[in-house]
């Protein structure tokens, strides 16, 4: 065990320096050549190989600080540090503590049963922690996410679905009573009824997420003043036009027809494979769905940008790797986990305005290390009394939403009008 905890402190700064490497070279607007993984700026001093060994490595770099600041280095040795330290502690919460299974069957046998479900769920979400990671510090950065972490990072938990439904949290039965069994969350869940999704209607559903997802990230740009100028036809020809504008619609395209052979293939091998893979594919769905439909709600009704579409590719990211279940419960915690963030935020730098993709992740977090109480203990009891009407009770919210968001933008017209 000591030396199984050694190699993950090792892998976990290895996860750190990757973050780095991803926060200070694929930012949108703000990359730097910080990372010692690329070409030192022209200003700076040359490198050595030792300025790459993670965490001291930054040691060295501090000779980079008139290129790139005073105390640049501090963020990213912290980042490597921090990662050293949760990747082991994630592995000992999940594999050897029974953190995710009911209090009454945390007992020694039990646990070691559950171990080697568990060591899927830990490699999937150490994969998962890696990418919120550079995720939030580039948002902290510049207000956004880019798509070379949510693309890939959902591609990664659409294959772990297919590979092996274990990579999903349990789900205790009987639901609210002393578990007597553990079934992954699939995403029939905590219903267990997936004999319908396991044909044809199956199939074209779980196309049919994979064409929105793939169209969603292209570049849509539907011109308002235009239509109200010149027609509908006209703006809809501008609409398809900027559709393949940029060459990024033909990497899209190969996505689509590989994912869409992917997906028959799977398909066709039927069993868990399709299961896991079809369970990833309603929390890609479900994850991105909830927050694009508020974005879209919210933007309309108050007039402005709600949220950016970064947040959206990464509660899809979220939901293909932790199902539509955590999803849901990672998004309605991210409010909670936003007071604390905002206080240290603010501490740090007096800014109060902090992006919503860190609550967004802090909220993933909240769930999966507290998944017995949020999920087995209340979600899916509320889900089990609930059962058909949750659609109609998510659209009806959404619309009092939309409603009351109107309102209070025209009252605070009105009172600084006055």
């Amino acid at each position: 065990m000591e030396l199984r905890i050694i190699f993950l402190m090792c892998v976990g700064a290895i996860a750190g320096a990757l973050a780095n490497h991803i926060i200070y070279t694929f930012a949108y607007f703000g990359a730097r050549p910080i990372s010692p993984w690329v070409a030192a700026d022209e200003k700076a001093p040359p490198r050595k190989w030792l300025d790459r060994v993670p965490i001291v490595g930054w040691l060295g770099l501090r000779r980079e600080a008139v290129v790139h600041g005073r105390g640049f280095w501090v963020r990213p040795m912290l980042i490597e540090i921090a990662m050293a330290i949760s990747i082991p502690m994630l592995f000992w919460f999940e594999t050897q503590a029974g953190g995710l299974l009911p209090i009454e069957a945390r007992f020694p046998q039990s646990i070691t049963n559950f171990e080697p479900w568990a060591m899927w769920i830990f490699s999937a979400h150490a994969i998962l922690l890696t990418l919120m990671v550079a995720a939030t510090f580039i948002d902290f950065d510049e207000r956004t996410i880019p798509d070379i972490i949510t693309i890939p990072g959902t591609l990664i938990g659409l294959v772990f679905g297919a590979i092996s439904i274990e990579i999903f949290l349990p789900t205790a039965l009987p639901v609210g009573g002393n578990a007597q069994s553990l079934l992954p969350t699939t995403f029939d869940s905590p219903w267990y009824a997936a004999g319908p999704w396991m044909g044809m209607t199956g199939l074209r559903v779980g196309i049919a997420i994979w064409t929105v997802w793939c169209f969603a990230l292209a570049d849509r740009r539907w011109h308002g003043p235009l239509l109200r100028r010149r027609g509908f036809a006209r703006a809809v020809n501008h609409f398809l036009a900027g559709l393949v504008r940029y060459g990024f619609w033909k990497v899209l395209l190969a996505m689509w027809i590989v994912g869409l052979i992917a997906i028959v293939s799977v398909w066709n091998s039927g069993g868990n494979s399709w299961l896991g893979l079809f369970s990833s594919l309603v929390g890609l769905a479900v994850g991105g769905g909830v927050v694009w439909a508020i974005r879209i709600v919210a933007s309309s009704a108050m007039n402005v940008e709600a949220m950016g579409f970064g947040d959206v590719t990464l509660m899809a990211m979220v939901g293909a790797f932790i199902g539509w279940q955590g999803a849901i419960s990672a998004f309605f915690l991210a409010p909670f986990a936003a007071i604390f963030i905002v206080i240290i935020q603010y501490i740090i730098t007096r800014d109060p305005q902090v992006p919503f993709g860190p609550y967004l992740c802090a909220g993933t977090a909240l769930t999966v290390l507290n998944w017995d109480r949020v999920y087995n203990s209340w979600l899916a009891t509320n889900l089990q009394m609930i059962g058909p009407m949750l659609l109609w009770i998510c659209i009806a919210m959404l619309g009092l939403m939309g409603v009351m968001l109107f309102v209070w933008r025209h009252i605070k017209m009105r009172l600084f009008a006055d």
